[in-house]
This record gives C-alpha cells, structure tokens and sequence, in this order.
C-alpha cells in the first residue's frame, strides 16, 4: 500500500520524516467520523449532547449511551469509537474517586481533562498499544462557573465555550460561533443546539436518529443529569419547527 504514510505508519513510535505519527492521526480520524457531538457553556450551566443514529429498529432507545455521569459535579460524552471512550469514561470515574479520597474534595475539572489527556496520550508511547479511538467531552459546574473541555486523542486538552466534534463538526462550530453562549440559559440553549444537530444531517430521510442530551446547571442543582424527556423533547420538536419555518421562507424568496 503506497501513500504518504507508506513505511512509516506500521507503529504508533515512528515518525515520519515530516515529524508526524500517522497512527495517532488515524485515531483521530475515527473521532472525526464518529456521531455529531456538541458541548456548550452557558451562563447557568453547561450542556452535553449527542446525534445517534437508530442502528437497528429492534433496539431499544437509550440503549447505546454515549453520555455518562463521571461524578455528581462532572459528565462526559465519548464521541469515536465506543469500547475505547467506556475505557475513558471508566478512567475518569478512577481519577475522581481517588482524588477525593486523597484530597477530600472533588476534582477541578481541569486537573480531571488533563489527566485524561495524559492518559490517552500514553496510547501513543508503546509500540504494543493502540491509539484510541475517542475523545473525551467533560462538562462541569463550579464556583467558577461552568466548564466544557475536550482531551482529544493525540494527548491535549483545551477550554472552550462551545465545540462540535465528529461528523458535520465545521457545519456546527460554525452557528455555536455565531451564538452568544455567555448571556444564553441552558434551556434557550437546548433548542439551539438540537438545531445544530439536525441541521448537519447528510440525509434526514433513510434513517433515524435520536438525540442524547445531558446538562449541570442551576436548574440541576448543579448535579450532572440526563435533560428531562418533556424538556427535550420540547426543544427538539421547536428546533424542527424553526428549520421547516427557514426552509419555507428561503423558498419563498427564491420563487
């Protein structure tokens, strides 16, 4: 097989001569390709959520989580390959227990992401593992207000008030970067983001798909929890509505 990795991207210890390490670009492509994720920080509070398709009408809805309570005050979402984000998720669970064990408070969500980030960094130190083929997405809530960070798979982790990760990911960062996030409440945010989400969509017609959505916020109590079935159900409907009602009046001007 030739191409620009040819020789040089049998190993997650060799660089090329460019000084690239083709195995861990490859993971990150998996992540790139995975479902539709997006985080969201809001002035009380921050929001996870997820664009699964239905993979079979014989399963049952919610039975392929892709979002997970780390602890009371923090939550993650795996965008990529499934098993590998479960192993970060599982790792994240280890971080926070043991750090309040230690230190007898719970983890600041940065120390948590760049812990993360260092441990799937470590994927791609030793010829006899493999990268992984996930990220992490870690929303939180604290005395300094609420958080949204990602520790991708190469081993960085950043801050961000809004990012869109997997499939149809530029489409998305680009409306989050239009938003003012700042002076937005989770539930005005909610609409928006389901939005965004189906918005994306290559094809809405040939499957169906289920949006997966989890937030921390005042309205919370500041507890990481899945959103209310009414509460999302309500904003994906009006987002759907506001689509219908934008495609009717771009119609409109175009006749």
């Amino acid at each position: 097989m030739s191409g620009a990795g040819s020789g040089y991207d049998l190993s997650v210890t060799t660089f090329s001569p460019e000084g690239r390490v083709f195995q861990v670009e490859y993971a990150g492509k998996a992540v790139d390709n995975g479902v539709p994720s997006v985080g969201v920080a809001c002035k009380d509070g921050a929001i996870l959520a997820v664009e699964k398709p239905e993979e079979t009408k014989m399963m049952l809805p919610g039975s392929n989580r892709r979002i997970f309570t780390v602890a009371k005050h923090v939550g993650m979402a795996v965008p990529g390959k499934l098993p590998d984000g479960r192993q970060i998720v599982s790792r994240a669970q280890q971080e926070c227990e043991n750090y309040k064990r230690f230190y007898g408070n719970t983890i600041p969500t940065k120390v948590l992401s760049d812990r993360l980030a260092n441990y799937c960094h470590a994927f791609s130190l030793y010829w006899h593992l493999r990268p992984l083929g996930s990220a992490a997405l870690t929303a939180s809530y604290d005395d300094n207000g609420p958080h949204i960070y990602l520790s991708e798979t190469n081993g960085v982790s950043y801050r961000y008030y809004g990012i869109a990760v997997g499939k149809g990911r530029q489409g998305i960062k680009t409306e989050l970067e239009r938003l003012k996030l700042g002076n937005m409440t989770c539930r005005e945010a909610l609409k928006t983001v389901c939005k965004c989400l189906i918005k994306q969509r290559d094809d809405q017609g040939s499957k169906k798909f289920e949006i997966e959505m989890a937030w921390i916020c005042d309205e919370s109590d500041r507890q990481f929890v899945r959103v209310p079935e009414d509460v999302a159900k309500e904003a994906e409907d009006a987002a759907k509505r506001e689509i219908e009602q934008e495609d009717e009046d771009s119609s409109d001007m175009e006749s």
